[in-house]
């Protein structure tokens, strides 16, 4: 990447406007943290939620007691071990910060993306001392980018972001793992939301196993039910279930989009995705973008691997397919468009 434009980049940032960056789990849309207007901005053109936080990227350097206080020694750990990295930690937010990122909360999220153009972007605004606000840099709810040419997608016509940074496709692919430590007395750390840092990897580090999100959790992004959505509608099936319902879709006249990792029959659309966690989640976003654009009535997606190493895609698809039940359903007993 081009010094010229990574300065370009953090010079609008500081002038309060949107910038699109990548970071190894998904592009970023984002604002100065410590303006609540560039922040707000963030909000309209995502029309997100004005309760749902959003995280604060961070370079190495960057003091973490400028941004959060009361940090246990949990998260210095946890930041030694997975900074750079695709890990969040929610903590108690420092006075001095606005509550714009947090959703109104006492908390905030806090993470150091490993991606190159991040860490250039991150050490060249506020001369590394400034935080990023970034959510996903997609329209709330829609499925997160995993490529430049997704953000143009999303934001290309509105004139809503100022800019958008080309860092090649994301590594990881799903959003970053969430622990909240901001209870530890009380509650100890909480998965929050999963990722490419699993929760065996955390307690390796703090030696005790977050637990499951309680309800008096913390908000944090990309924890509501329905997230990470394309147009079409989603239904996750298991291969046996699959392939009776791609027989009866198709004596049915529909059109199916399908995203699998065994063998399966020819139908209108289709995408075999890698059996590993790691290259499934690593192509997964890109692939359930590719079958929206196929005119499909539905996607069908095959039902991954359970497990520790799965539970971030399986999470991710499951928020996708949320409110779908039934859709398969309905599209049997209702007539096909011709």
């Amino acid at each position: 990447m081009d010094e010229q434009q990574i300065a370009a980049a953090a010079r609008l940032l500081e002038a309060g406007q949107l910038v699109a960056f990548p970071t190894e789990t998904v592009y970023g849309l984002g604002a100065d943290a410590e303006n609540p207007a560039a922040v707000a901005a963030i909000y309209a053109a995502k029309g997100r939620p004005q309760d749902h936080p959003v995280i604060v990227h961070l370079a190495p350097e960057a003091p973490l007691d400028y941004w959060a206080c009361a940090i246990p020694l949990e998260a210095q750990a946890l930041a030694d071990a997975f900074w750079p990295g695709p890990l969040t930690m929610i903590l108690k937010r420092a006075p001095n910060i606005p509550d714009a990122v947090s959703g109104g909360q006492d908390t905030v999220g806090l993470r150091c993306p490993s991606h190159p153009v991040a860490l250039a972007l991150l050490r060249a605004f506020k001369g590394g001392k400034g935080g990023v606000a970034a959510p996903s840099a997609n329209k709330f709810g829609h499925v997160s980018p995993t490529l430049a040419e997704h953000v143009q997608q999303e934001f290309g016509s509105d004139g809503s972001v100022a800019m958008v940074l080309d860092g090649g496709a994301s590594q990881v692919g799903i959003e970053s793992t969430i622990v909240d430590l901001s209870r530890l007395d009380t509650h100890g750390p909480v998965l929050l939301r999963p990722g490419h840092i699993s929760a065996e990897a955390i307690a390796a580090v703090i030696d005790r196993l977050p637990s499951a999100p309680d309800a008096a959790a913390p908000r944090a992004s990309g924890t509501l039910e329905s997230h990470y959505a394309p147009h079409t509608p989603v239904a996750m099936q298991e291969r046996d279930v699959l392939l009776q319902t791609l027989a009866a879709l198709h004596g049915a006249g529909r059109k199916v989009a399908l995203i699998h990792t065994s063998d399966m029959p020819a139908t209108h659309a289709a995408l075999r995705l890698p059996a590993a966690p790691d290259g499934f989640a690593h192509a997964l976003y890109a692939a359930l973008r590719a079958m929206d654009g196929q005119g499909a009535d539905v996607i069908l997606v095959e039902t991954p691997p359970q497990g520790g190493d799965w539970l971030g895609v399986n999470d991710r698809l499951r928020r996708a397919a949320h409110g779908s039940t039934g859709i398969v359903h309905g599209l049997l007993n209702t007539q096909a468009k011709v």
